[in-house]
């Protein structure tokens, strides 16, 4: 006896939708008591670094969930750096960096910064001063010249808070401390609000 293809189809989804659902609940007590029941093959990064395996299976478990929230920021710091070049770029030109809108103490920092970089004998971290400032310093620098800036985000205040509120989330991810719960959901907030808050 041969089965209707309509009736195969009807079948196979519901095998497909009933399969599905044992896998999610199967991962889902994986998760909640940290035990593996079904071996499968996951894709793990390849590392360059020998001996990874040998630190412990919870720090390694808790670097690889706060690696999404290092990823998260890298991309906005990145980016903001990139609106600070652009902006003021397009505002003073290709000197920017010494045109009067970066202050002295910061350029200072940078010099010094580069010249203990250089007399370590390590390589360089970037050609760029800009990408010696830190967090805060990015801050003060937007909010400095916020003349230039207003073309592209919206309002002085709300930079501030939101930088101020991204740098109190960026030391805990920067320095290899768990974010806690309402904190990553601050995080995803402040992105946003950041997002918002770009003309």
């Amino acid at each position: 006896m041969t089965m209707d293809k309509g009736l195969q189809n009807v079948y196979l989804r519901a095998f497909g939708v009933s399969g599905v659902q044992a896998a999610a609940d199967i991962e889902a007590v994986e998760s909640e008591y940290n035990f593996e029941i079904l071996e499968r093959r996951r894709s793990e990064k390849t590392r360059k670094l020998e001996g990874y395996d040998q630190f412990e299976g919870a720090v390694r478990s808790q670097a690889s969930e706060m690696s999404e929230f290092y990823e998260i920021f890298y991309c906005l710091e990145v980016s903001i750096r990139q609106l600070v070049a652009n902006t003021l770029e397009d505002a003073e030109g290709a000197e920017w960096w010494t045109s009067g809108r970066v202050p002295q103490d910061l350029r200072d920092y940078v010099d010094r910064l580069k010249s203990e970089e250089a007399d370590s004998g390590v390589s360089l971290r970037s050609d760029e001063d800009l990408d010696y400032l830190t967090f805060g310093h990015l801050k003060q620098l937007i909010t400095a010249n916020f003349d230039v800036f207003n073309a592209v985000l919206s309002s002085r205040r709300a930079v501030e808070r939101i930088m101020s509120q991204l740098i109190q989330l960026r030391n805990p991810i920067a320095h290899c401390c768990p974010l806690a719960e309402d904190e990553k959901e601050r995080l995803e907030l402040t992105v946003r609000d950041w997002f918002r808050v770009r003309s």
